[in-house]
């Protein structure tokens, strides 16, 4: 009796059911392969007026869905198919929906840190639990305490680990005296944990904000790096300004060969060009957010671009079979 009971529980969801929104198509392409569960079609209609209508080819009816669509730019576009998406399968009954999220738009905005604005990351985790998600996933959001602006349960994923291990199999072993720099104090516990992945000493960029827009002050440089060779990390590139600002003054302090290494690349404006013109040696990204064709043309054979896709893919499995995710990490 208590086998059967097991059993019904396990499948109370019924199948995997992935969806890809436009924004993510190849990453969920990868997570599909991974999963040898085919993507469901579904028609995205835009209306000359910008209203997105979205239709189902088949029904989810007592599945488990998950769908998967970044929110970097276009960040409103991507934001409302992903909760229409959400909606419409909430409305075709679904068993259990989870919102895939690679890329979190509006983690910045996660306090009120002077009188009169938003706390936008918790009105864009509101939208998602109110358009009908009953779990989401996401990757390196930029502050922590953004899991708790949820209701519903997370699974919070760093694709650090990928990074790290791709660096320890490939060049770690041929820097001299690697150290690993954080952009500012405010990445200095994520930057410690490159850190002690690779088995190097730390050090950290202070600097001030000055103003409300992208801009910042950079000011000193809190360790050693003359002589050595210096990894980069962040957990995204936007302008490509604080990064900028990190290449120069690791290289006023000396260091040799200059390596970046970031989760999201979400490469504003000219970031991909201010990248190209600095004198740094290699990239390390992921297919978080993918990069169009015109700024990778800057970037060619200075990059590697490494994929989620595994890891997202693995811990929808887990979740879709109830086994824990922090197996996965030793955790």
């Amino acid at each position: 009796m208590s086998t059967h009971y097991h059993q019904h529980e396990m499948k109370v969801y019924g199948e995997i059911k992935l969806f890809s929104g436009t924004g993510s198509p190849e990453l969920a392409d990868k997570i599909s392969k991974y999963l040898g569960s085919p993507l469901c079609g579904h028609e995205v209609i835009e209306f000359p007026n910008e209203n997105l209508f979205i239709k189902l080819d088949k029904s989810a009816r007592g599945q488990d869905v998950y769908v998967i669509q970044h929110t970097a730019s276009p960040v409103h576009r991507n934001l409302m198919e992903l909760l229409i998406t959400i909606q419409t399968l909430r409305l075709d009954s679904a068993a259990r929906i989870t919102a895939v999220v690679p890329y979190l738009a509006y983690g910045r905005s996660d306090k009120k840190d002077q009188p009169r604005v938003p706390i936008t990351a918790r009105l864009v985790a509101d939208m998602i639990e109110v358009a009908g998600a009953d779990r989401y996933m996401t990757l390196d959001p930029h502050a922590g305490q953004i899991q708790g602006f949820f209701s519903i349960p997370g699974d919070v994923l760093t694709a650090s680990h990928t990074i790290t291990e791709h660096l320890k199999m490939t060049i770690w072993s041929q820097l001299k005296d690697p150290v690993v720099v954080a952009t500012d104090l405010g990445f200095a516990k994520k930057g410690r944990n490159y850190a002690a992945d690779l088995d190097t000493p730390i050090a950290f960029i202070e600097k001030r904000r000055s103003g409300n827009d992208a801009k910042a002050e950079a000011l000193t440089l809190i360790g050693e790096v003359k002589g050595r060779d210096v990894l980069i990390v962040d957990d995204e590139v936007n302008t490509g300004g604080s990064i900028a600002q990190a290449v120069n003054i690791v290289k006023q302090n000396g260091a040799q060969d200059i390596y970046l290494a970031f989760v999201h690349p979400l490469l504003s404006r000219d970031a991909a060009e201010r990248l190209a013109d600095l004198p740094i040696k290699h990239i390390i990204t992921t297919d978080s957010v993918p990069i169009p064709e015109e700024k990778m043309k800057y970037l060619q054979g200075r990059i590697t671009i490494l994929s989620v896709a595994e890891l997202l893919g693995e811990v929808i499995k887990r979740a879709h079979e109830g086994r824990s995710v922090g197996e996965m990490f030793n955790e």
